[in-house]
């Protein structure tokens, strides 16, 4: 990915701070970062969060996007219903490099209360500094895609 590659980060009320950090995180290794996650602590509902942030994925307007929910879990299913999201929830940076390597995965989901701030901004690196390998991974995402309809 280029400097110009812009990365959309969301998250639900219960997340902001590790948003924050790793939305720094991502700008300070040169990415164009657009974060439309709450910044009050009222509470919020998740799906939305991450249907929107799926969208300005699957539109084009941001690249890659990384979303957080109190587990990653159902923030990711949100994403994962707009057509075009390959979005994985990982916890380890070996799943985090193996999404974008094997499964062209353009969005990441973590769970803040899963993980904490050092082990989620190694993962986002490894989801960031990983590239799609195509090959045989081609035709199995092209076998995902094809569910879609």
């Amino acid at each position: 990915m280029t400097s110009k590659t812009r990365i959309i980060v969301s998250s639900d009320h219960a997340d902001i701070p590790m948003r924050q950090t790793i939305a720094a995180h991502i700008e300070a290794k040169g990415y164009e970062v657009v974060d439309i996650g709450p910044t009050l602590n009222e509470s919020t509902h998740y799906p939305k969060h991450g249907e929107a942030a799926a969208l300005s994925v699957a539109s084009g307007d941001c690249q890659l996007g990384v979303i957080l929910c109190g587990t990653g879990q159902g923030i990711m299913m949100a994403a994962n219903k707009v057509k075009g999201i390959r979005c994985g929830v990982c916890s380890d940076t070996f799943s985090a490099r193996m999404i974008r390597e094997h499964n062209d995965a353009n969005m990441l989901s973590l769970g803040a209360r899963v993980i904490g701030m050092g082990l989620a901004l190694e993962i986002v690196d490894a989801f960031l500094d990983a590239e799609f390998e195509g090959g045989r991974h081609g035709t199995r995402v092209d076998m995902i895609t094809a569910i879609e309809g």
